[in-house]
């Protein structure tokens, strides 16, 4: 575009207010997005339109409607607006991070091991973790993306599937641990257990008797009440743990956990992680984090599926 046609675009403030209005299909609430009087904004439609020499909406009592030139005025422009926008923030100081959210045990365990690739990939975006262990809702906590731990039937609307999970035995490789085949190999061992009553499948008690080793007596039993610390003693040598996989794939990969081979492959527990994103049209930083961190999670296979009786 040559110079003498940059200079005959319209102000930035008058496509603001026209994207606003086409957005919401109201001029009320374009105001109050744009912190403005309804007549700014009624104003400032009209300066566009005399601007463009035509009308780009239909006006009736108690509704406003695209014309055909503002209908294609709208999906041209609202994307710039949008682009414009991204740019600029990336530009300030303290330009606003993308927001992930996740459980304690996703973010420390699968997301944290993850994220030098992100900022190798992505050094322009500004990547801000929140590990909570409770149910957040995105729009009010002004949060970009979360990860979601629960069975297919309770995914939220809109959600994508990341990966599902399995339950297997690790060991450090200090251990020198390769394989359990009865109760009595339990006995030597040291058991990690998370103590949480809502997740049985985690505990050691439900495993051991699911396998008809319910009377093994093991040398002793630590409990956690969060998971990453089961984790966190299994690679310390501590203990024996039973892994959520394919969280535990990145450590598995480096050699830092090594699978346990038992009589059974490891079980599917019905429950799955999954990816949640809001608002649907969101920033292009937004969209290129779930994309990574979907691409991450087809990356991360199920490494205990070749482990099945001995």
């Amino acid at each position: 575009m040559s110079l003498g046609n940059a200079l005959r675009l319209p102000s930035l403030d008058l496509l603001k207010g026209f994207v606003a209005v086409g957005r919401h299909g109201s001029i009320t609430l374009a105001a109050r997005e744009l912190f403005l009087t309804q007549s700014a904004v009624s104003r400032q439609i009209l300066a566009l339109e005399d601007a463009l020499a035509c009308k780009l909406f239909v006006r009736s009592h108690r509704a406003i409607a695209f014309t055909a030139e503002g209908e294609a005025l709208f999906h041209k422009a609202e994307p710039a607006l949008q682009r414009l926008q991204e740019a600029i923030e990336t530009l300030l100081p303290g330009a606003r991070p993308v927001t992930v959210t996740a459980s304690v045990s996703v973010a420390s365990l699968w997301l944290l091991p993850r994220l030098g690739e992100f900022q190798a990939r992505h050094p322009e975006i500004d990547l801000r973790v929140m590990a909570l262990n409770r149910v957040v809702d995105l729009q009010r906590e002004a949060i970009d993306l979360a990860i979601r731990y629960c069975k297919p039937e309770d995914a939220p609307a809109g959600a994508t599937l990341l990966f599902e999970e399995s339950v297997g035995v690790v060991a450090s490789p200090s251990l020198g641990l390769a394989r359990l085949n009865s109760a009595a190999d339990v006995e030597p061992l040291v058991l990690l257990d998370y103590e949480d009553p809502q997740r049985p499948w985690l505990r050691w008690q439900g495993w051991l008797a699911a396998r008809g080793w319910a009377d093994a007596r093991p040398r002793s039993v630590v409990r956690f009440n969060q998971y990453d610390q089961v984790i966190l003693a299994a690679l310390g040598g501590q203990g024996v743990a039973l892994a959520r996989l394919p969280l535990i794939s990145e450590q598995l990969d480096r050699g830092l956990l090594r699978p346990v081979a038992t009589p059974e492959a490891p079980q599917p527990s019905g429950y799955a992680y999954w990816l949640l994103q809001e608002p649907a049209k969101a920033r292009t930083a937004v969209q290129m984090a779930a994309a990574w961190i979907r691409e991450a999670a087809l990356q991360s296979p199920d490494l205990f599926s070749h482990l099945g009786s001995p």
